[in-house]
């Protein structure tokens, strides 16, 4: 309650600081639209070039925004913005929504003309001022329109052909960033531990010292993997993108992995557990190949036969080595 004190209450501002408001929320989304479009422009040209577009339209209504105010109040702009402006609607700063993927950055454009629109059109509907009134809703009509604009400039630019070709090398990009190595990290934790989880398990026939045993086994794998992930490619020349966001979703799915069969050992009755254990390896077995059917375009059968086929020797392994 404090901080919004020092905010003006959208109710109390004069029609000359409501449209000193409108001129700096249009230069801020031209220059958002225009940080999309640097974003994008190497790897998506024509969505790019439809943001470029909008940045101009941005750029337009502002110089129209500008000659009434100066028509009506003068030279001088009141230097206010949204953050002045209590319950007014704020944007994500470009660095925040950098590092999101194509379409989801369409979303946040669509988004952001929708606020503008609402807001204008619940501002003109709130005032009892005729001319309040009539200004709010020409600002209304003019973001209204602003979307149509949109809509025109993602047909001129954005094209099927080109859409398509987009939206695969985001689904490309995706694959290699995310998929890929987190693929990895689950078959490794799933397959490579289970040898020693269920080694431990028929060794001792003791739950929690299986369950701690599983437990070290899937988080040193999740580390050991995320790091070598991480490092071994910055992804600079591979295009397989941040080395980080590869690091995490391999470590974290090689964690996953692996507790996914340590977890029932908190079982105490360790026949109950293990019968639990080979539920869940099934599962994730057959996770893994659907995964590979799904986004790696490797024939299901195929896929199965080769991750049930690995899984089954080592776990047989395990079994093998520790009833010996």
């Amino acid at each position: 309650m404090r901080f919004q004190s020092y905010r003006k209450r959208f109710d109390d501002l004069s029609e000359q600081e409501i449209l000193a408001l409108a001129i700096s929320s249009e230069e801020d989304d031209g220059r958002i639209y225009r940080g999309y479009a640097e974003r994008l422009r190497a790897e998506y040209p024509a969505s790019a070039a439809m943001f470029d577009g909008m940045a101009s339209e941005e750029d337009q209504h502002r110089q129209r925004l500008i000659a009434l105010h100066e028509a009506r109040f003068g030279s001088v702009i009141p230097l206010i913005r949204r953050e002045h402006v209590a319950g007014y609607y704020n944007r994500r700063p470009v660095w925040l929504v950098r590092n999101l993927g194509l379409e989801r950055i369409r979303e946040e454009a669509s988004a952001m003309e929708q606020q503008a629109e609402r807001f204008y059109a619940a501002a003109a509907a709130r005032t009892t001022d005729a001319a309040t009134r009539r200004l709010l809703g020409d600002l209304a009509a003019a973001e209204a329109g602003h979307r149509a604009r949109a809509g025109e400039l993602e047909t001129r630019h954005l094209d099927v052909d080109a859409r398509e070709a987009e939206d695969k090398a985001a689904h490309r990009q995706f694959v290699l960033t995310w998929v890929q190595p987190g693929l990895a990290g689950l078959m490794d934790g799933s397959v490579s531990t289970l040898a020693p989880i269920f080694a431990t398990a028929f060794a001792t026939q003791d739950s929690w010292t299986t369950f701690l045993v599983g437990v070290a086994a899937s988080v040193g794998a999740g580390i050991s993997m995320g790091f070598t992930e991480a490092v071994s490619d910055d992804g600079a020349l591979s295009g397989r993108g941040s080395p980080l966001k590869r690091g995490i979703a391999s470590g974290v799915m090689t964690a996953v992995g692996g507790l996914g069969h340590a977890m029932p050992y908190l079982i105490g009755h360790f026949w109950t557990a293990t019968g639990i254990a080979f539920a869940i390896v099934f599962v994730e077995l057959w996770a893994i190949a659907w995964i590979q059917n799904r986004y790696m375009e490797t024939p299901f059968l195929r896929a199965a036969l080769q991750v049930v086929l690995g899984g089954a020797l080592v776990l047989a392994a395990g079994i093998l080595i520790g009833s010996g």
